[in-house]
């Protein structure tokens, strides 16, 4: 499936129309204070198991709302997608901060059921590669558990390496201790890989 990319110059700087080739238009734009309906709505129709492994109750307006409301800009940037008013895609890059963590950066991102294997997620994490540019990064790692193999999927596609996996690490949701798997890839390798992904995936990019 091809898709056609056109920038929006938004005062942001990163906002994008796409066209998916079954006509569906999708925008990718940085997360906005007014969309925490749109957010809370998204991730209380994911499915009890993609949220089982997310790190917040994501079924509580409050911790969504505070997410959002508590976001450093400094150290932060998140992005979603969006169709017709509803996010089907969201993404995040957060520093590690200063002295060892210095040109560190964690990636999280998450894409509807329904909106999966069309390439969002590969669009997501090319708009949070940019950034991470932007602001130095050197290094992105990802954190998750043992159960969430579609993210370790589509990460190792992406060009992630597993480096860490420690047993019974971190609890899920309902409670239950899962292995920690921590991934890892230098940002010019994930550059090299994206642009291959882009390019042979199910979007086109148009400079």
């Amino acid at each position: 499936m091809e898709a056609s990319s056109v920038p929006v110059h938004g005062s942001d700087g990163i906002e994008k129309t796409m066209t998916l080739k079954d006509g569906r238009a999708v925008t990718i734009r940085r997360m906005r204070p007014d969309d925490v309906e749109r957010s809370y709505a998204f991730f209380c129709a994911l499915p009890a198991a993609d949220r089982v492994y997310l790190r917040t109750d994501v079924t509580r307006r409050d911790l969504v709302e505070r997410r959002m409301t508590e976001l450093d800009p400094e150290r932060t940037e998140r992005v979603v997608v969006v169709c017709r008013d509803e996010i089907v895609g969201d993404g995040t890059l957060e520093l590690q901060g200063h002295g060892w963590g210095d040109g560190v950066a964690e990636l999280r991102l998450l894409v509807a059921r329904p909106w999966q294997r069309l390439g969002l997620g590969t669009v997501i994490a090319r708009e949070l590669f940019h950034l991470a540019s932007r602001r130095r990064v050197d290094r992105i790692v990802a954190r998750l558990m043992r159960p969430q193999v579609g993210a370790h999927h589509i990460l190792r596609r992406l060009g992630f390496n597993e480096e860490f996996l420690i047993p019974e690490h971190v609890r899920d949701q309902d409670g239950t201790w899962q292995d920690l798997i921590i991934m890892r890839c230098s940002l010019e390798k994930l550059w090299r890989d994206i642009e291959f992904e882009l390019t042979t995936g199910d979007f086109q990019r148009h400079r």
